[in-house]
């Protein structure tokens, strides 16, 4: 059995966090180390690894993700301009493999930070 993601273990409570929003599918909290002036994690409930771990099952949950990213973004000052990012992989920067969307903004970002 693997053992549960620091995100599982925040959401039963045995990981303290500053949290945003909560509904039974998923949960935002705020960042520990921000890249931006707002950046906070959308993380499923459901413990999916990767992106491409999804499945057409996933689906509908997947979509609630950016309508909500979206109205977390407005609620927050920054739904006019924010970015929006998965990771998937380590060697996309992946770190916590539990499927999560980074909220950014509040700075003005360059093409330059994406490194292409």
């Amino acid at each position: 059995m693997s053992e549960d993601s620091i995100f599982t273990r925040i959401m039963n409570g045995e990981i303290p966090s500053d949290k945003v929003y909560e509904d039974d599918d998923c949960i935002c909290i705020k960042d520990i180390a921000p890249k931006a002036p707002v950046h906070l994690l959308l993380i499923p409930r459901k413990p999916i690894p990767r992106l491409v771990d999804a499945t057409a099952e996933d689906q509908a949950l997947l979509g609630k993700l950016m309508v909500k990213a979206g109205e977390i973004a407005n609620e927050h000052g920054v739904g006019d301009a924010f970015r929006l990012i998965v990771n998937n992989g380590e060697q996309a920067g992946q770190t916590v493999f539990h499927l999560h969307l980074h909220i950014l903004g509040g700075k003005l970002f360059s093409e330059s930070q994406l490194g292409f």
